[in-house]
């Protein structure tokens, strides 16, 4: 039996505990702002993050939007609500990486017909300046946190995160992924919501260590350059291939709140290549590859 309401209250907590553990860790408090169908919290300038924010939605709607349907055609046309959580962290250090965590619900209202419901989410990294023993802990916490739930499910949402956050246009990764999934109601509702709760309690401890690993290493204008010119790729892949951003969009999300996964500085070249064997270089050929960091 689905219950909305444990759902919204579940990720309305989360929302909250990510924000008090990322202002902890910034030491400047995050702006919140209320907008009718959600809350966005977000930080610009900080002391750590140059921009992050962490959104709740709980959008509802008498018909699903396109890019919804697109790949559920049988949806089309039916009443619906959605809610989630969505955050996306850009910090100021070049050798931190930037973060993403979304976990989100639907439930479509067929008439005459039981509601069709869904959960999907995922957590993933995108780093500018490759390191080990970073992509190590980040994929184990993944792992750790799906063991509950079958050993074949990290693997599977490890591929499926791999294959999503692909700049298709580019043939180039977006970074050194982690798990998504969609879709999901196998099993029930009491294990999909669990799964997708555990997929959200593991973020802070998957990002934050790699943050404070870090944090205090020194950089300079060629770090920032290149830190720029990536987070391009992050924006193309969000305005281009990212079906949350074109559903938040299309069903009549706040603007604002959905662009604020945008950076604050980026830049764009042509035809730019790395300097061969510089660690920028070693981005492109030893990270963004996908591979088994386990």
């Amino acid at each position: 039996m689905i219950n909305a309401a444990t759902v919204r209250d579940y990720l309305s907590g989360l929302q909250n505990r990510i924000v008090a553990a990322l202002a902890a860790f910034d030491g400047r408090p995050f702006r919140r702002d209320s907008w009718g169908r959600g809350t966005s919290i977000l930080l610009e300038d900080g002391d750590f993050f140059e921009r992050g924010g962490v959104n709740f939605s709980h959008v509802t709607g008498t018909s699903m939007p396109a890019s919804a349907t697109a790949h559920r055609p049988e949806l089309a046309g039916h009443r619906f609500e959605a809610m989630g959580v969505s955050l996306v962290l850009h910090p100021r250090n070049p050798y931190c990486p930037t973060s993403h965590m979304n976990v989100r619900c639907f439930v479509a209202y067929p008439p005459e017909s039981p509601p069709i419901w869904w959960f999907g989410g995922g957590i993933d990294l995108t780093p500018y300046y490759g390191f080990a023993e970073d992509c190590t802990h980040f994929h184990r916490t993944c792992r750790d946190a799906l063991a509950p739930f079958g050993p074949d499910v990290h693997a599977r949402y490890k591929k499926w995160c791999d294959d999503y956050f692909y700049l298709k246009h580019r043939q180039e990764a977006r970074g050194i992924g982690g798990v998504f999934f969609d879709d999901l109601n196998e099993g029930g509702f009491d294990r999909c919501f669990a799964l997708t709760r555990a997929i959200g309690d593991a973020f802070t401890a998957a990002y934050l260590p790699i943050c404070e690993r870090r944090r205090d290493m020194p950089y300079g204008e060629r770090e920032r350059d290149f830190q720029a010119y990536r987070r391009g790729r992050y924006v193309e892949f969000n305005l281009v291939w990212d079906r949350g951003t074109l559903f938040g969009l299309q069903s009549g999300g706040r603007t604002e709140s959905i662009l604020m996964s945008m950076p604050p500085v980026v830049k764009w070249r042509y035809d730019w290549r790395p300097a061969p064997g510089s660690a920028e270089d070693r981005l492109y050929t030893d990270f963004l590859p996908p591979r088994d960091w386990l």
